[in-house]
């Protein structure tokens, strides 16, 4: 049975991917790992790859969600994406890296889309 933080994820990862399906973005793949490390929801939108990572919080205590994508998590994230384009035989295709955040608003999720958050990020 998954702790109350997992759950809690799972279940803003799940608000996420609504949130974005009813913007239009196909997706097609949740929790994608690998051995250099995991991209929480891999979608499609308007020709683009979606690389996105979901960063959800209950309170403020640990700060915006927006600022919690350290450089080395971006680094990782850049690693599975582009072994994810390899594998597919896309490395030529468009590609971005969005943040959804999932923050509590007066007992409320409150779910916003970070387009483009930032570029890929080399070793």
């Amino acid at each position: 049975m998954p702790h109350e933080r997992q759950q809690y994820g799972q279940s803003s990862e799940s608000l996420a991917v609504a949130f974005l399906e009813s913007r239009g973005y196909t997706i097609v793949a949740r929790n994608y790992r690998t051995r250099l490390g995991e991209i929480d929801i891999i979608a499609r939108h308007n020709g683009a790859w979606v690389f996105v990572e979901v960063k959800a919080r209950r309170s403020g205590r640990f700060g915006d969600p927006k600022t919690a994508l350290t450089p080395t998590k971006q680094r990782k994230l850049s690693m599975v994406a582009l072994s994810f384009l390899k594998s597919r035989g896309g490395t030529q295709t468009k590609a971005r890296f969005d943040v959804v955040t999932v923050r509590q608003e007066q007992g409320r999720p409150r779910v916003e889309v970070i387009a483009n958050a930032f570029d890929l990020a080399y070793l």
